[in-house]
């Protein structure tokens, strides 16, 4: 069986592709979540992923990391990780390598925290320009290949890389269409992004990089996770 190294599920928006894709295609592994430290975790984590990062995916003496390998690495072993037709393919692997490298003004001003409500403080042009071009993907896949999923009626790696986009939307109330935000509700209402959510909400961990990042993006207005002390209290 295959075993899965993840972080945070509250945090981790790299870990939760691959698991997400796993859960959604029904394919076993074993999850292991080894959650963030303040600094690096450079020494904990290089104990089983050679780049000292999360997702890593063991599959017996065969050792794969990040999120992009390890999906072409299970599309070459499962059915369904790609959609069969190639030019629905081609574009679901675009727009997927699309997520992997680019959106940089996102993943600055809007990091993954499932459990926060946080208003903007503002929306500069960067980000808008990020939001303004997911919403494009996100109408045009359902539209071209006649949805509910991105690349047509079934769940696909490229709806698992949007994922945690999904999350943040939710997060920071990020201004949609009326057809991307349909989208968005699709997602968050998958049985394994609810399971994701719910198992974000109950860690009891905090991490101070990640908390000052939302902080630092704007006002938190709710804060639906167990309570529990901060490093150092």
């Amino acid at each position: 069986m295959y075993t899965l190294y993840i972080a945070n599920k509250n945090y981790s928006s790299w870990s939760l592709r691959p698991w997400l894709l796993m859960r959604a295609l029904g394919i076993p592994f074993e999850e292991r979540l080894v959650p963030l430290e303040d600094g690096s975790c450079w020494d904990s984590y290089r104990t089983f992923s050679p780049n000292g990062r999360v997702p890593c995916l063991h599959d017996g003496a065969t050792v794969v990391w990040d999120s992009l390998a390890i999906v072409e690495y299970l599309a070459e072993r499962h059915a369904g990780v790609w959609p069969e037709n190639a030019e629905t393919r081609a574009w679901a692997r675009s727009v997927a390598s699309e997520m992997h490298s680019g959106f940089g003004a996102l993943r600055e001003r809007c990091s993954m925290n499932c459990g926060l409500r946080i208003e903007l403080a503002e929306i500069p042009d960067a980000l808008q320009a990020d939001i303004a071009r997911i919403d494009e993907i996100w109408s045009e896949g359902r539209t071209r290949f006649g949805g509910p999923w991105l690349a047509g009626p079934e769940f696909s790696a490229a709806d698992a890389f949007y994922a945690p986009v999904v999350f943040r939307v939710q997060t920071y109330g990020l201004p949609l269409s009326d057809a991307a935000r349909a989208y968005a509700d699709l997602l968050l209402g998958h049985a394994a992004m609810v399971e994701w959510y719910r198992a974000g909400l109950a860690e009891p961990w905090r991490e101070t990089s990640h908390e000052d990042e939302v902080q630092s993006a704007g006002a938190i207005v709710a804060d639906y996770r167990q309570e529990t002390s901060q490093p150092g209290d």
